[in-house]
């Protein structure tokens, strides 16, 4: 007898895990904390990804600062962010989110963060083999993109 894991409308509709409480809470914490590098980022959530055909929506999605223009919105991107946040959601692994990572980069982002809930931890890849790892009570550090913040308030 097969195992039959049953997917939500919302994980077919957009193509990614269901999110909860604690994730939605850690990603709008990140989003605050990345507020101060908003006139040198735009800074986006669920942001869908047309990348080389390889569709994917990050929680979090990180480039150079471009004007919002609000007559003419964008539904998706096709050129790849700078940075590319994926956080973990109760329904996925952590080989799923690695290999996400090594797509993203695959498809030119030059830095992706993996936000891991239970350990508190914060992966920052700076290329697919090469990450630091920041605990809840340490401050992040994105040398590629000149990042840096204190995640006290992230894991809260």
């Amino acid at each position: 007898m097969e195992n039959a894991v049953a997917i939500s409308q919302y994980e077919l509709e957009r193509g990614k895990p269901m999110p909860s409480l604690n994730h939605g809470s850690v990603q709008t914490n990140l989003v605050i904390e990345l507020a101060p590098f908003r006139k040198k980022y735009r800074i986006a959530t669920e942001l869908s990804l047309d990348l080389d055909d390889w569709e994917s929506v990050p929680d979090i999605c990180i480039y150079p600062f471009i004007p919002l223009d609000t007559k003419n919105d964008v539904v998706t991107m096709m050129k790849p962010p700078l940075c590319a946040v994926e956080i973990i959601s109760p329904s996925q692994s952590l080989t799923t989110l690695v290999a996400k990572a090594n797509a993203y980069f695959k498809h030119g982002v030059q830095s992706c963060w993996l936000v891991l809930l239970g350990l508190d931890n914060i992966y920052v890849y700076t290329d697919p083999d090469n990450y630091d790892i920041f605990k809840a009570n340490e401050t992040l550090h994105d040398t590629k993109l000149d990042i840096s913040f204190p995640l006290t308030e992230v894991f809260k």
